[in-house]
């Protein structure tokens, strides 16, 4: 699997806590948590030039993730997102804007990446500007046609919008949500408000030609629904929640790396659960866990 090249597309930034400061951004949460899975996550994403900018490509070096396609950006910082939990564990965000992740660019060294990924996992947050979202864009549109793409919908504020969220399902083959953001979804999709949460799964399957949709549901655990209409419900575990930032992009992580082991659709959503469950038993969105992680995949794979 460490020949299986899988793509982190979007932001790449700094989760300032009330004591602390750690790396993060959704996917590249993502690609981190590959690189424990044993997969070749890459991260693509645009850093500043500066001290933030320097700190955060030393720190995923400093953890053997590929920094190659992370570009540097003179004119716009570093990003920062400022983080307050409540008692729970479970954030709220204030997502600085005009930073560098608002602005990846198309390289010539992006069109020779993207013939080898098997899957690409990116989000709404970091097409809130048109220059990363005509560079986002493309790059759906270069990928394989084999190459798994997951859209991880992850509302944030008002970066969001009818038209972009379709055009993303309408580029993706698995959508990703947790239970909060479905419920905003009902309304703005057209969804029936009545329906059960299995049902609005399998006609976003069915509406925008998605292999599946995955629902996750903090405590609750998850639902896994397929456009056949095969279903994946686990509950949760009960555990020591430190925070739940990164748990659900360690979700995503564990979705793709299960997928392509081939595993049965239980067997992903429960795989998944656990790897997300445990990520929210630690602090930020990229805390160390190979070994936690290759005992999980002695267990299901």
């Amino acid at each position: 699997m460490k020949n299986v090249n899988v793509l982190g597309l979007g932001e790449l930034l700094w989760d300032i806590f009330t004591d602390s400061r750690k790396p993060g951004g959704a996917p590249a949460n993502v690609a981190f948590q590959l690189n424990q899975l044993g997969v070749n996550g890459i991260i693509i994403s645009r850093v500043g030039e500066d001290a933030l900018g320097r700190e955060i490509l030393d720190l995923l070096r400093s953890r053997n993730v590929q920094t190659d396609f992370i570009q540097q950006d003179t004119e716009h910082p570093t990003g920062t997102v400022t983080v307050e939990l409540d008692a729970s564990g479970t954030p709220s965000y204030i997502i600085h804007q005009n930073t560098a992740w608002d602005f990846l660019e198309w390289t010539p060294e992006l069109e020779n990446l993207l013939p080898t990924l098997s899957a690409v996992c990116f989000g709404t947050l970091a097409m809130r500007n048109e220059k990363s979202r005509r560079t986002i864009q493309r790059i759906l549109d270069s990928v394989p046609e084999t190459c798994m793409k997951v859209y991880d919908v992850n509302l944030r504020q008002n970066f969001y919008s009818l038209e972009l969220l379709e055009t993303s399902l309408k580029k993706s083959t698995v959508a990703k949500m947790n239970h909060e953001e479905l419920e905003i979804l009902r309304p703005i999709l057209g969804l029936n408000e009545t329906t059960s949460v299995t049902e609005c799964a399998l006609a976003l399957c069915r509406k925008y030609e998605l292999e599946k949709v995955c629902i996750t549901r903090a405590a609750e655990g998850c639902l896994l629904v397929t456009s056949t209409g095969e279903t994946a419900d686990v509950p949760g575990r009960v555990v020591k929640v430190v925070d739940t930032v990164g748990s659900g992009d360690s979700f995503s992580a564990a979705l793709i790396y299960a997928t392509l082991q081939g595993g049965m659709l239980q067997t992903q959503a429960e795989f998944a659960n656990e790897v997300g469950t445990l990520v929210a038993t630690r602090s930020g969105g990229m805390p160390p866990l190979i070994p936690e992680f290759e005992e999980l995949k002695t267990r299901y794979f």
